[in-house]
């Protein structure tokens, strides 16, 4: 197979963006907010703006829960640690935990 067949093949396997989705590491953690609210935080995209919002919007649909997209970072009203991971690598992503 010749770099140009091999080129080729990635570029249609990665016509949705999965090669570089399933290469991205995200952390998801937890923090105490202002009277003690947990705020669930996932970080490390490496994607635009418009598909970090994206997936924050299914997040929060799927977990019935506000949230915002803050400087790369999805973060989400309440404690959602257990359920997260399991819905970002449904997506195709790394989840470290």
């Amino acid at each position: 197979m010749s770099n140009d067949d091999l080129e080729d093949l990635l570029d249609e396997l990665d016509s949705q963006g999965d090669l570089e989705i399933s290469q991205q590491v995200l952390s998801v953690r937890m923090e105490k907010r202002r009277y003690g609210k947990p705020v669930t935080i996932v970080e490390g995209f490496d994607l635009p703006a418009d598909e970090i919002k994206a997936v924050a919007s299914d997040l929060k649909s799927s977990m019935g829960t506000g949230g915002t997209v803050d400087e790369r970072r999805i973060e989400l009203q309440g404690d959602h640690r257990a359920r997260v991971p399991d819905l970002l690598r449904d997506r195709g992503f790394d989840v470290r935990e």
